[in-house]
């Protein structure tokens, strides 16, 4: 391991990183490196609070979100120490009345690394057309919701999909557990980690201390009022010099009351059968190193840490402005302290050499990847457009005989080729993902009854309906609740897609349900009236 020393190149780079998105007279950030225990460099810029002038400091206190979870994950460990609880217990133990038709059991090691088959409740917030931060809503209400759910997203152990409601869940469990608030249980824990700014919030309007203020830029910056009261799944406001001292503790290098072993434990995975995530950490691989990170995002507050341990050193960035991006400034400062590569000589950014030539009219269409991402291309006035949900349209201008790219950013390219079943994909490379390809959607709708999709459809767990109204061909209008109206389009003869959502249905006769899935919910079902 030993130290890593920084020269005065290397400084300047971190500081030009740390501030590139921090104008004059704007919010900032707060970032900081822990090399073996010493902290290596450290920065503040940018305000606190545009009304009043306040500099981000030391005493500024930011919402890290989801980074968070680790500090709820050791909680449960400080308790299991204590043997108040055991990991291996299922939830229901502490809460008998939720899921009572599933017989599996669910752990609290499966809420801890994500692998219980609970629904995020943000998720559901949003498919009940409800936008969660203008609520103040509490643990209980979320656990409110959980109770009403039925289903699961898949069978408990079988895999990973990151889920807030497991760590609500847990904060709840701690309450339980220790008969104390979960804030109360919290506090007396980060006084024993010397973490005296740092807390958990449960109730918005009696936040401490020097709060680096959130702010978005529309034209102009602009602040809102806090309002959300749940936490454990985040909502945990803190400094960077608290932050610095947990890298400190975990660096082994700070004295803290809690148990070393604890300690240790919770920068490890939960289960070999889960392997990118264990107690409120990421696990992956950066470029050259294995790593542990998280990511946090609330509004414009957003916090990333980074720990590689065979270096034995931490990345922090803390900020309170919509314009910065921790996730990639943080790697950007890994890149300069161990002077990696740049990210396009990590990734085939590009395609090996031009194949056969493809005529523009058989490009048109719809493709999907396996995890139905869509793209569609369109003539539109003899432009090739490239048509993806929640996205502007992007113009391709053809590159070779199949590769095409965008017209005012030429890294951006799509290769088609057919592949040995002689259907068309195409594959889309840039400088800084990997490549991934989409098949295109090809099918047989002879005999199809698109009329069949059409009605209103009630799911009981969320008490809502969905309506769905059939347009031309495969196009349908979609009304979500709240009257928002959509569109969707057939896929395939069971399955629809809309917006960010996937719909499944059954096509043999009459449709009678529908199955909605999205990034954290899955086949959540829904009854024609």
């Amino acid at each position: 391991m030993g130290r890593q020393h920084l020269t005065t190149e290397q400084l300047e780079k971190l500081d030009r990183i740390a501030t590139q998105d921090v104008p004059s007279k704007a919010p900032g950030i707060a970032a900081a490196i822990i090399s073996d225990g010493k902290i290596i460099f450290e920065r503040y810029a940018g305000y606190a609070n545009l009304e009043d002038s306040t500099l981000i400091g030391e005493e500024s206190r930011f919402n890290i979100a989801s980074n968070g979870k680790q500090f709820t994950a050791l909680a449960i460990l400080k308790l299991a120490a204590m043997k108040k609880l055991n990991l291996t217990d299922d939830i229901r133990k502490y809460f008998s009345d939720l899921y009572p038709t599933i017989k599996d059991k669910i752990s609290i090691n499966n809420l801890l690394n994500h692998s219980s088959g609970i629904r995020d409740f943000y998720d559901l917030l949003s498919l009940q057309g409800i936008t969660w931060w203008e609520q103040n809503y509490t643990n209980q209400d979320i656990l409110k919701i959980v109770k009403n759910q039925v289903d699961l997203n898949f069978q408990p152990g079988t895999m990973y999909l990151y889920s807030n409601t497991n760590y609500i869940l847990l904060a709840l469990l701690v309450e339980i557990v220790s008969k104390k608030s979960f804030v109360e249980f919290t506090n007396e824990m980060f006084q024993e980690l010397n973490m005296p700014n740092t807390s958990f919030v449960d109730d918005a309007t009696k936040i401490r201390g020097q709060i680096a203020k959130s702010y978005f830029n529309f034209n102009t910056w602009t602040t809102y009022n806090w309002i959300w009261n749940a936490c454990g799944d985040g909502n945990v406001f803190s400094t960077l010099k608290d932050q610095i001292q947990w890298e400190l503790i975990v660096q082994g290098k700070a004295h803290t009351k809690i148990n070393r072993k604890i300690i240790e434990q919770s920068q490890s995975l939960v289960s070999n059968s889960i392997k990118n995530y264990g107690y409120g950490l990421e696990f992956g691989t950066y470029k050259d190193f294995e790593y542990r990170f998280h990511e946090g995002a609330t509004g414009a507050w957003k916090a990333t840490v980074i720990r590689i341990p065979s270096k034995n050193i931490s990345f922090i960035t803390l900020t309170n402005t919509g314009k910065s991006v921790p996730y990639r400034q943080t790697r950007q400062m890994v890149d300069i302290v161990f002077d990696l590569k740049s990210d396009n000589e990590y990734y085939v950014s590009k395609p090996r050499q031009p194949g056969s030539y493809i005529d523009e009219h058989e490009i048109l269409g719809r493709y999907l990847t396996a995890d139905n991402f869509s793209f569609q291309f369109v003539n539109d006035e003899n432009r090739l457009l490239l048509k993806r949900l929640g996205r502007n349209d992007v113009e391709l201008v053809r590159e070779s005989d199949n590769i095409f790219n965008q017209k005012n950013d030429p890294d951006f390219k799509q290769e088609f080729l057919k592949n040995v079943e002689g259907e068309l994909q195409v594959t889309v490379y840039y400088t800084n993902h990997s490549p991934y390809t989409l098949k295109k959607v090809s099918n047989n709708w002879n005999g199809f009854d698109f009329k069949s999709l059409e009605g209103d459809y009630f799911n009981h767990e969320t008490s809502i309906t969905i309506s769905v109204h059939h347009k031309n061909e495969s196009d349908y209008e979609i009304i979500l609740p709240n009257g928002y109206k959509t569109s969707g389009w057939v896929v395939s003869r069971n399955k629809m897609l809309v917006d960010f959502y996937t719909v499944e249905f059954d096509n043999s006769g009459t449709t009678k349900r529908l199955y909605v899935s999205g990034d954290r919910i899955k086949r959540v079902s829904f009854q024609k009236k």
